[in-house]
């Protein structure tokens, strides 16, 4: 079975997006460039009993996505336990609006987000409330 492993985010600024996920995620970071020949830092995004995946921030090698251009890739959503306060640090840290905080009515609330570097990311907290 194809089970995803690894994920990764292309980004402009390494040190600017390893501050954002950082922050707004508590992510931790591990220079894995002598394994790839480009910046590449590897991201451990939590406890390996949980679960979850780790990926990784590389140096983006083409133009970044555009204002209002369809989506055209993967979009990772991270689990939080308070939608309210992620969303005020994500945007405190530079990240905007794409589609705004959601209720999947009796299961959770969705939103999406554009990261520092125009890459989209979602969030969602389970609420069995939500409506």
């Amino acid at each position: 079975m194809g089970r995803v492993i690894h994920f990764e985010i292309h980004v402009d600024d390494m040190e600017r997006a390893m501050l954002f996920y950082g922050a707004v995620f508590g992510w931790e970071f591990e220079d894995w460039t002598a394994y790839v020949g480009a910046p590449y830092f590897g991201a451990i995004t939590g406890d390996t009993s949980e679960p979850g995946i780790n990926g990784a921030l590389l140096q983006r090698q083409s133009a970044p996505p555009e204002a209002n251009q369809a989506l055209n890739a993967f979009v990772c959503t991270m689990g939080t336990e308070d939608y309210d306060a992620t969303e005020a640090l994500i945007l405190e840290k530079g990240g905007k609006v794409a589609i705004p905080k959601n209720a999947l009515a009796g299961m959770a609330w969705q939103g999406y987000y554009f990261d520092t570097e125009g890459n989209m990311f979602g969030i969602h907290q389970p609420d069995l409330n939500a409506k």
